[in-house]
């Protein structure tokens, strides 16, 4: 009997650690990576994601089952926006896909072989079969546009939820066209204002002359 009992006590103790071994081996470890000039940061599957370069303003990245593009507006500084029109090309051909709610995430799911025909896939080394999900996220105030394709639609929430948007682009930053144009608005401003003054001016010295000597001026 009492054998019987530590039978069943190895039994329990062996199924409780198959468990904890299952999701040692399956869980995912992730690791923050900036994709902004500005610092805008995502979480990635960590010892497995690739960075596959920069092309134009659109950055590209890949691991074992999904791909990660981020295109920056003010980072590009095409003035014809070809890389825009590019990544807004990925973006129509996703959203052609199954259209899905994750986790109030708005999703698409579209077939792999779908979306490595556009062309530039065809950098990454690796191949991907069956359906992709893939999450587009926009910010206006950063300009940052994110697009996540993942096999597991686990990670792909969590790569969503795990976005932090930074904007460190500043009015004394004398890069940022904004601030550019502020300064141009200032300068009419202060410019205009010294006219007025002028003309003001020029007006009470005309009027004190023509009442001490009685000369007209003509405009």
């Amino acid at each position: 009997m009492e054998n019987k009992k530590f039978y069943i006590i190895g039994i329990i103790l062996l199924i409780i650690l198959s468990g904890v071994i299952f999701l040692i081996l399956t869980s995912v470890n992730y690791e923050t990576i900036e994709i902004s000039p500005h610092g805008t940061s995502i979480e990635v599957p960590a010892n497995q994601t690739k960075y596959d370069g920069k092309f134009e303003s659109l950055k590209l990245w890949h691991w074992n089952n999904g791909i990660l593009l981020t295109y920056n507006n003010l980072e590009d500084k095409n003035l014809i926006k070809i890389t825009e029109v590019g990544y807004n090309s990925i973006i129509k051909a996703v959203n052609n896909g199954q259209k899905q709610d994750l986790d109030g995430y708005e999703a698409y799911v579209i077939n792999a072989d779908e979306l490595l025909a556009i062309h530039i896939f065809d950098i990454i080394k690796v191949h991907y079969n069956g359906k992709l999900f893939c999450i587009p996220l926009s910010n206006n105030t950063t300009h940052d546009n994110i697009l996540i394709i993942c096999k597991d639609k686990d990670m792909a929430v969590h790569m969503a939820q795990s976005v932090k948007y930074k904007k460190i682009f500043s009015e004394s930053n004398s890069n940022y066209p904004m601030t550019t144009v502020k300064n141009m608005t200032d300068d009419l401003h202060s410019f205009a204002n010294d006219l007025k003054n002028y003309s003001s001016n020029l007006t009470n010295v005309k009027t004190d002359l023509k009442n001490k000597t009685g000369l007209i001026f003509v405009s």
